[in-house]
């Protein structure tokens, strides 16, 4: 008895080897489906779509600005009037070495060169370099090369911000 007693002691601990010795294996050939691959496959990310231009060139974005900003839509005009009276100490959009703007980010101290980006729906963005309509950026509302309207892409900070109204200061006599 105590040999039958041994011997199935010992066959349950070489089946119990076995299995254990089978599922490692399932996990070294990419788990229980990935039978012939060493390892798990991984799905491949489309590559980045082309950077579209946008259809607002730099050099019509550099210059002295009035700013001011608006939650409200009806508050567009008043705004729009607030902004020209900050021209006595503008928002200065400057030219960037590889032909981006020099403005600031949300929450960034010092300002940095951006890209004018397009889209394929038509809209404008303007940010750091990357897909049109990323996080740090900000939509182009509304230009008509007097009054510019954007609005971060970041909802915090379109919260925070709302609706940017620059206003092309008139140049100096």
């Amino acid at each position: 008895m105590i040999r039958s007693r041994n011997a199935r002691a010992i066959a349950n601990l070489g089946v119990a080897s076995m299995l254990a010795m089978s599922l490692g294996a399932c996990s070294s050939f990419g788990g229980l489906g990935g039978f012939g691959t060493s390892q798990p496959e991984v799905a491949q990310e489309p590559p980045p779509a082309p950077e579209m231009p946008a259809s607002i060139r730099a050099d019509e974005l550099v210059g002295r600005w009035g700013l001011a900003s608006y939650m409200n839509p009806a508050d567009r005009t008043r705004t729009e009037n607030a902004a020209r009276g900050q021209c006595k100490q503008p928002y200065i959009i400057g030219a960037g070495t590889s032909g981006g703007v020099i403005m600031h980010l949300a929450d960034e101290a010092t300002p940095q060169e951006l890209r004018l980006k397009g889209s394929p729906s038509g809209k404008n963005y303007i940010g750091p370099a990357g897909p049109a309509g990323g996080e740090k950026d900000r939509e182009i509302v509304s230009f008509d090369g007097r009054v510019l309207v954007t609005r971060f892409i970041d909802k915090d900070a379109a919260v925070r911000y709302g609706n940017m109204v620059y206003v092309r200061c008139a140049p100096r006599a």
